[in-house]
């Protein structure tokens, strides 16, 4: 059984991985936005398609989204944070139940 243990585990670290680089990928995001990027650049356009999915549903749910702060990055990164901490960790903790 410690086989499908270890898989588990292994599991849970490379979602661990991914989601940290994502966290990264939406903190670019957030930092290019400062300034006036280049709308046809190859990474800005990547950075674009890999973040708006998840950030532009976030931003026309917040009731403030008019202020001119685009606090979406923030609440994602949040989520992102909390699915580390909690997810990643309760499968982690099952993986070692089994």
């Amino acid at each position: 059984m410690f086989v499908l243990s270890n898989f588990v585990i292994a599991l849970a670290r490379i979602l661990e991985v991914v989601l940290t680089i994502y966290m990264w990928i939406i903190i670019f995001r957030a930092v290019i936005s400062w300034v006036n990027p280049d709308p046809y650049n190859k990474i800005v356009i990547l950075l674009y398609r890999l973040t708006e999915p998840v950030l532009g549903p976030v931003r026309r749910k917040l009731p403030w989204r008019n202020m001119g702060i685009d606090l979406s990055p923030i609440i994602v990164m949040l989520v992102i944070l909390f699915l580390q901490y909690f997810l990643v960790e309760s499968i982690i903790g099952l993986a070692h139940r089994l």
